[in-house]
């Protein structure tokens, strides 16, 4: 793509080490280089974080997902804290993930709200704005006391399937929760809309209930906020099979695949599972129907539009 063209005159990207290629991919699509950062281990595995070039006065961007292991986020903080007080301007947190976020109530008793502990610390270390994707509530942009730019991955996945030209599709929401995201992919893509009643009789387990939408004969689209141990939309792909659905996609902008996630994946009814790259894993689980789009062109586009102070929510307008 064409260079973005930000001014290089106060204007810094950082990069943690969480994910530094899409960190490279960004600072490639917006025409600069990423900043200047050492980050190191001491002897007894505690971090070290130092900014090797003049920031003060600088819009400061920090890509950094905070997926586990915690190491991430203790990171994030450490860089935000160094930013702060190297004087910067403004300093925004560029976290395509968004970790521990699906602690986000108090459920049952005497259990920690690990998503609203993540903000508080975050605002604490230094944060003024906060730039994420697909949150896994929308609820969760007011943990932050400070202003959050929530973007979309659909535009990347819908650009996808219109390629495919898929005839006659259902978009199915895998749950209730996700049921808002469904509709908008079912009327970007001139498809119909099912949802999957399910239950979870324990974390990480799912069981289909019922399945509420015509899908017999033809191709179905399960979307969703991430991929985990993959029971979820594993467990609705068979669902839909069981009841004549022809061609099954699914798609997700979070790939954590931990766990069984791959084998699940491989050994289920799907042609093919399309996913993002706000997490990186050394070893990412691979598997033939898997497919990787990017979103690093639109993390640039709305670092540019930050720093500039446009109006981000104009990218999905």
């Amino acid at each position: 793509m064409d260079e973005l063209n930000v001014p290089r005159r106060g204007f810094k990207l950082l990069a943690g080490s969480a994910n530094r290629a899409l960190a490279e991919e960004i600072s490639a699509c917006l025409g600069v280089e990423l900043g200047k950062i050492t980050l190191s281990r001491f002897s007894d595995g505690e971090i070290f974080v130092r900014i090797d070039e003049n920031i003060r006065g600088h819009d400061v961007f920090i890509v950094q997902p905070t997926n586990p292991p915690a190491e991430n986020i203790m990171e994030l903080l450490l860089i935000l804290d160094a930013v702060r007080r190297a004087s910067a301007a403004r300093t925004t947190c560029v976290m395509p993930y968004y970790g521990y976020s699906r602690q986000d109530r108090k459920d049952q008793p005497r259990v920690a709200i690990g998503a609203k502990l993540m903000a508080n610390l975050i605002v604490t270390a230094g944060a003024d704005r906060v730039l994420g994707i697909d949150f896994h509530q929308h609820a969760l942009q007011g943990f932050f006391d400070i202003p959050v730019d929530h973007l979309y991955a659909a535009p990347v996945f819908v650009s996808h399937y219109r390629k495919k030209q898929l005839k006659d599709l259902v978009v199915v929401a895998p749950d209730v929760g996700s049921a808002k995201m469904a509709r908008g992919f079912a009327k970007r893509l001139n498809g119909t809309f099912a949802i999957i009643d399910k239950r979870r009789p324990q974390p990480n387990v799912a069981e289909v209930l019922n399945v509420v939408g015509e899908v017999e004969g033809r191709d179905c689209l399960i979307p969703d906020d991430m991929i985990d141990t993959a029971g979820t939309v594993t467990e609705a792909a068979r669902a839909l099979k069981g009841l004549g659905a022809k061609d099954i996609y699914v798609c997700a902008t979070h790939a954590l695949l931990s766990g069984p996630a791959a084998e699940r994946l491989r050994n289920a009814p799907i042609k093919e599972v399309t996913v993002t790259a706000p997490v990186a894993h050394p070893a990412t689980p691979r598997f033939p129907p898997l497919t990787v789009l990017s979103v690093g062109e639109l993390l640039a586009k709305a670092i540019r539009y930050t720093h500039s102070d446009e109006s981000v929510s104009s990218l999905f307008e």
